[in-house]
């Protein structure tokens, strides 16, 4: 018998499962610019977002007459990865679509 008690074992398990914390999340967004055609735009949200047609649409819409479109919501390695594939996608393209990330 080893004399440690279920009682015990229990409470210590609780513990250590309320001090895991959820990582943050950060939103990203595709910013306006006077070049980067709306086709263009659609093709990334499709693309690197996994984003429907009919939704990609939508965000690139609203990046046109609000100036700004949020892509998703992502952890921060996941967020940074979207920003950076999205700013290289752009360069070889020849756009200047400029894509960020900031905590939700």
């Amino acid at each position: 018998m080893n004399g440690d008690s279920p009682e015990i074992k229990e409470e210590v398990l609780s513990e250590i499962r309320d001090d895991i914390d959820e990582p943050a999340m950060y939103k990203v967004l595709l910013h306006n610019d006077n070049y980067t055609t709306m086709e263009f735009v659609i093709e990334i949200l499709m693309l690197v977002f996994g984003k429907s047609p009919e939704v990609a649409v939508k965000i690139m819409l609203n990046v046109h007459h609000k100036g700004i479109g949020v892509c998703g919501v992502y952890t921060y390695e996941i967020s940074e990865t979207k920003v950076n594939e999205v700013h290289t996608l752009a360069k070889q393209h020849g756009f200047p679509l400029k894509c960020t990330m900031e905590k939700e």
